[in-house]
């Protein structure tokens, strides 16, 4: 049995939708999965956005209620978690370490994306911002690297659709439906 957290923001946009989308396409494939979601800054109790519920309406898909925290015991419950963006994987390997070997952004665990581009422009524009507010100059060929490393790197980010309108919803819910199939794939490969 594998179990899945999604994770977010609020948990009341995109981890929501994973969810409820991953539960159906999951059930449809024949696999063995557990899957819940959470949000990194969530309010517990908050219901998921309007649009959130009407878009896993619309595709008789069926995901929580109302948003969750990310919490130890979440991360202790789930065998794999999975981000939406680089932000929310760094921000739960920060808080709970022991988490490292088992997150990834969606993205990255189902394209087995090479994030070291991605992982190299994270550092060099970190060094750079810390370089600039020391007061130092940041160098012609820094920059070049730096938008060098910006074309290379591959998105790793699930679109926010938050305060958006129901087409952006739909649009958020096709780029996961599309990296979830991915998700079912590679599950049903290690299920076999």
């Amino acid at each position: 049995m594998n179990r899945i957290l999604f994770v977010c923001t609020g948990n009341t946009c995109r981890s929501p939708m994973a969810e409820g989308l991953f539960r159906q396409l999951a059930a449809e494939a024949g696999l063995r999965v557990e899957v819940r979601s959470a949000g990194v800054a969530a309010r517990p109790g908050s219901p998921i956005s309007e649009n959130a519920q009407r878009l896993l309406q619309e595709r008789a898909a069926e995901g929580p209620a109302a948003s969750s925290p990310v919490t130890e015991e979440a991360i202790a419950w789930a065998d794999l978690v999975l981000t939406m963006t680089v932000g929310h994987k760094a921000v739960l390997v920060k808080t709970f370490p022991a988490a490292l070997d088992k997150t990834y952004t969606l993205k990255e665990f189902v394209r087995e994306a090479d994030a070291s581009a991605a992982e190299e422009r994270d550092r060099l524009a970190a060094e750079l911002a810390l370089k600039q507010a020391l007061g130092e100059q940041v160098t012609d060929e820094e920059r070049r690297k730096l938008m060098e490393l910006e074309r290379e790197a591959p998105d790793l980010d699930v679109a926010d659709p938050y305060g958006g309108s129901l087409d952006r919803y739909r649009a958020c819910a096709d780029e996961l439906a599309q990296h979830l199939r991915l998700l079912a794939d590679k599950l049903k490969r290690t299920q076999s």
